[in-house]
Parts: structure tokens; C-alpha cells; sequence
């Protein structure tokens, strides 16, 4: 009869287990960009610990008909990074490596995805 409740208590707390949601991660570290803001300034942008895995898309630039493309990525998180020309993680990609250099100015973006696979 106890083990019978022994077997029982561990299938519950087995199935507890099982159905709870699995938390959402984010990389460690900076992913960061420069853009040029509606009057023209340049500007910087860092996203601290961005969630990974995932599609962002860079909310400074993301109508093409109402802005240019943001430049110049720099990925100093723990994952790599999927920079795309176009929103939602769409059009022509280049990847950067964990803890990478900064990207040059030519190198523009509208989205990133953050992985831990490349």
C-alpha cells in the first residue's frame, strides 16, 4: 500500500514537472546599431540581454518607406547574430559571431535574430 502511494506521489510530481512552461532566455550581453533618427542625427542604440532565440525587429527602422536602414551592428552578446536587410527577419542576412568587432557602416540592418546555433 505505501509504495502504491510512493508510485503515485512520483507520477504527480512527474506530470507537474512535465506541464510547467519553460521560461524564456535571453543571450548575455550587447547587441547594438547606430541609425539616423527623423531629424537627421545619428543615433545608438543597445539592447541589453535581448531575448534569444528570436526574430527582433528594430523598431527605429522598421517602415522602409519611412526610414533608412539602421548600420554599423556590433554583436557583444554570448550568441550569434543574424542581421537582415529587411523587418521580421526577411531579405539578404549576414552573420556575426559571439563577442564579435563592430561591423562597419556599410553593413545595414532592419532586424536581427539572436541564436545560440549558427
Amino acid at each position: 500500500m505505501r509504495l502504491r502511494h510512493t508510485v503515485a506521489a512520483a507520477l504527480g510530481a512527474l506530470a507537474l514537472v512535465v506541464t510547467l512552461p519553460t521560461s524564456a532566455s535571453a543571450a548575455t550581453g550587447d547587441f547594438s546599431y547606430k541609425f539616423v533618427s527623423m531629424n537627421g542625427s545619428h543615433q545608438s542604440v543597445t539592447l541589453h540581454d535581448p531575448q534569444s532565440p528570436g526574430c527582433i525587429t528594430l523598431p527605429e527602422v522598421a517602415d522602409p518607406a519611412a526610414s533608412e536602414p539602421a548600420f554599423a551592428p556590433h554583436n557583444d552578446t554570448d550568441v550569434w547574430a543574424m542581421v537582415f536587410t529587411e523587418p521580421d527577419c526577411t531579405g539578404d542576412s549576414w552573420t556575426l559571431r559571439p563577442h564579435g568587432n563592430p561591423a562597419t557602416d556599410r553593413l545595414k540592418l532592419r532586424s536581427v535574430y539572436l541564436t545560440d546555433r549558427h
